[in-house]
């Protein structure tokens, strides 16, 4: 009895040990992830890692503008660009929660106006990239042909529903295809102004950001607000650095018009977490596939996709992941989140020569590394 009892013992120790611990990953791990970015007078890229509930690493690498050469660090405010999504889409979400919305309502209930494939354009269609809508950016070159785009004066999200308000605005019926679509956030933003009676950034003020304490956190509009502690969007040229840091659709909002900081995206990922704005129940939908009557959702490329509100739901090394990238004018981001390893990785970059999703998933393969390791050590046993 003693000695099956201490082979037990012999045997539960051995597995504990060989259970991956949170301090298995250092930060000097991470850290080496990023290290290429460290500078006192280039752009960089401000990180976050958040696992089991806890910051476990923070640091910022490189300047925010080559003015005044400021550190970037946690407070560091970066164009989220199409990280934005998940906010209007939780933004919809609020408003169908409060009955003033409901996911099978058409883009003509809210703008009468609008051409009669409005008509069978849901809410769920512009959420999930199926309403087939044009490109707003390509419908805006167009009309400035011949004009430098620099020249091009910048278009606010009303402008871009004026675009879109043309017989020849849509490429496909909705429902029929995925493509991934700028102009359904930026509806989405209007339909948000339109059942609220306000601006669309003073509904993301009060329904998201002043309820999570989010304080730096500001749909950016030039001449009616500021972002403190703001990052310059940058780019290489041959000749070295240059402010990129706008361009003619910088100024909509609904799409990508968003600026935070990692310390506040830690408050949002922690809301998301205990669900704190929108219940389990109610983010399922944002959650669930897009789906399609020609088949699977598909990218330019052929390869299958999942995407629900906001979200990309395709899994990594068989890791179920929410995540979103960005990226426009001087700046790209990404949020890689692991519900079922809570772990959430954010990069948020002011420089356009890097690839934000491809060094977090370096840092989540640190800790997927460490638990197929431990995995194969426990069947040794």
């Amino acid at each position: 009895m003693q000695g099956t009892l201490a082979t037990v013992l012999s045997l539960l120790a051995l597995i504990l040990s060989a259970q991956p611990a949170e301090s298995q990953v250092y930060p000097s791990q991470i850290d080496s992830v990023f290290s290429s970015l460290q500078s006192n007078d280039a752009p960089g890229a401000a990180v976050l890692v958040i696992h089991n509930g806890r910051a476990v690493f923070h640091h910022g690498y490189g300047v925010t503008d080559l003015r005044t050469l400021d550190a970037i660090d946690e407070h560091t405010n970066f164009r989220l660009a199409s990280l934005t999504k998940q906010f209007t889409a939780t933004c919809v979400m609020l408003l169908v929660r409060d009955g003033k919305l409901h996911y099978e309502d058409r883009i003509t209930d809210f703008f009468p106006e609008f051409p009669a494939f409005g008509k069978a354009i849901s809410i769920r269609n512009l959420l999930n990239h199926t309403a087939g809508l044009k490109d707003y950016g390509e419908l805006l070159m167009r009309q400035y042909a011949n004009t430098p785009p620099e020249k091009v004066p910048q278009i606010l999200d009303a402008g871009v529903l004026k675009l879109l308000e043309q017989p020849s605005g849509q490429k496909f019926p909705a429902g029929t295809k995925w493509e991934y679509s700028n102009s359904g956030y930026t509806v989405l933003a209007m339909i948000v102004e339109k059942v609220s009676g306000k601006p669309f950034g003073q509904v993301l003020q009060e329904r998201i950001f002043r309820p999570l304490k989010m304080k730096n956190t500001v749909a950016y509009e030039k001449g009616k607000n500021k972002v403190r502690h703001r990052a310059y969007g940058q780019m290489k040229k041959s000749d070295g650095w240059h402010e990129s840091d706008q361009s003619p659709t910088s100024a909509v909002l609904g799409d990508g018009g968003i600026y935070s900081s990692i310390a506040d995206l830690a408050k949002w990922d922690l809301a998301l977490s205990e669900h704190t704005l929108v219940s389990d129940a109610e983010m399922q939908p944002a959650l669930t596939p897009a789906q399609t009557t020609d088949g699977p959702a598909k990218l330019p490329d052929g390869s299958i996709v999942s995407y629900g509100f906001g979200w990309f739901l395709d899994p990594y090394k068989s890791h179920k992941r929410t995540s979103h990238d960005g990226g426009t004018m001087g700046f790209r981001a990404t949020i890689q989140r692991f519900p079922d390893d809570n772990l959430t990785i954010i990069v948020l970059a002011n420089r356009m020569d890097i690839d934000p999703e491809e060094l977090a998933l370096k840092v989540a393969d640190l800790y997927f590394t460490d638990g197929a390791a431990a995995g194969a050590r426990l069947r040794i046993l």
